[in-house]
């Protein structure tokens, strides 16, 4: 059988855009802002994970084009060779003060970030309990540990015990959980999974992706909202959302980034991120550090988009995040909400099955620190009239 039979097998994929509804590979024809331009059109972007609206600033810009001009375009190699350049330990330096950790190590994305936490850390005689909506890079990385896997049922503390409480004391156990889950924008119950990681001696890991720069008085994710930043054992993080670049890392114990460095092949095989990427998330992270009114700011326009929906009768699902699903069930109402929309100015994300369960399809929504109300009232008021033409009966 040839192998790239499969590569065939894609019909369902050309009808939908036989149908003019494929939403996916939109190309922007500006940066990432609360406004781009796609198909020449002024857009309102309420589908990016610019939760602090840095990737146009100034600052961030600047520190990007220094960053080449002196350093070149590229390392030529990795962290562990020839790669590390001083902004790289500059960086992991003042990413470690700003979370109040030991120690702190970058990867070249985010992805890539917890497979290499993930598959250095546990292995063949370890075990990794995580949640069952974690992000997909989680699942990958527990693939790559050859360590065995066993999933909670989402946010269920319950689930979580009862699977702990099977686990043979001879075994190391990692508990892996997103802080902010990408899809529903929910948030893990941390509190209790640090209690029973002490019950049961596991270590906890938090995916913090979708937390730096939104939770926490002064953002720093979702440990420092529920006041336990000195009980969890690992936050991993991205520089593509709130800190306007691209990369990742993790920030633990010193002994746990030193062994981490030395055995994670992802690190270890990887050329080092870009200076002009690694500048460019030193900015972001200082304006973060010394503006942390971006964090209300994203919080508040947040809520009034929320209970503007909720107002309008429109059914979402409720959370105290910048991520804001709205149902639309059935996956073909979800590509034609998405095309809609942008016919009308307005770009949203589509989540369809399986991504989500059948029945359950959403438009992820999701806000940044420098909207304003209103381009929010502008939102709302086309989200409503397209929920309406493709549910007259709900009306």
């Amino acid at each position: 059988m040839d192998i790239f039979k499969k590569c065939e097998q894609v019909a369902h994929i050309e009808a939908v855009k036989a149908r003019g509804v494929y939403p996916y590979f939109n190309p922007l024809e500006t940066g990432q802002d609360t406004e781009v331009i796609i198909n020449g059109r002024k857009t309102l972007m309420i589908g990016s994970n610019n939760y602090l609206g840095l990737t146009s600033h100034p600052e961030v810009i600047q520190a990007g084009i220094d960053a080449i001009k002196k350093y070149g375009s590229g390392c030529s190699g990795s962290r562990f060779l020839n790669g590390t350049l001083d902004i790289h330990v500059a960086l992991e330096k003042e990413l470690s003060d700003f979370l109040h950790r030991e120690a702190s190590l970058t990867f070249s994305t985010g992805f890539q970030s917890n497979l290499g936490i993930i598959s250095a850390l546990a292995g063949r005689n370890d075990v990794i309990v995580g949640d069952k909506e974690n992000h997909a890079s989680i699942y990958d990385a527990c693939r790559l540990s050859y360590a065995k896997l066993l999933r909670y049922e989402h946010n269920d503390m319950d689930d979580l015990e009862k699977i702990l409480k099977s686990i043979g004391p001879e075994k190391g156990i990692l508990i892996v959980t997103d802080g902010v889950f990408s899809m529903t924008g929910d948030i893990c119950p941390l509190p209790e999974i640090v209690r029973l990681a002490k019950k049961y001696g596991a270590r906890v890991m938090v995916d913090d992706a979708h937390g730096l720069g939104v939770l926490g008085k002064y953002g720093r994710g979702t440990a420092e909202h529920f006041g336990l930043e000195e009980e969890v054992d690992v936050v991993m993080g991205t520089f593509s959302k709130s800190l306007a670049s691209l990369g990742g890392f993790m920030s633990a114990k010193a002994s746990v980034i030193e062994y981490v460095k030395h055995v994670s092949r992802p690190f270890i095989f990887s050329a080092s991120i870009t200076p002009a990427s690694v500048q460019s998330a030193r900015a972001a992270l200082k304006i973060l550090a010394r503006e942390p009114k971006r964090v209300k700011d994203l919080a508040d326009i947040s809520e009034y988009m929320r209970q503007g929906l909720i107002n309008l009768g429109i059914n979402i699902i409720k959370s105290s995040t910048p991520i804001i699903p709205i149902y639309t069930y059935e996956d073909e109402k979800t590509f034609l909400a998405c095309k809609m929309l942008l016919n009308r100015g307005v770009y949203v994300n589509p989540v369809i099955s399986p991504a989500t369960p059948v029945g359950q399809s959403l438009l992820r929504t999701s806000y940044t620190a420098t909207h304003v109300k209103s381009q929010m009232d502008f939102a709302m008021k086309q989200i409503k009239e397209v929920l309406d033409i493709l549910n007259p009966n709900e009306q």
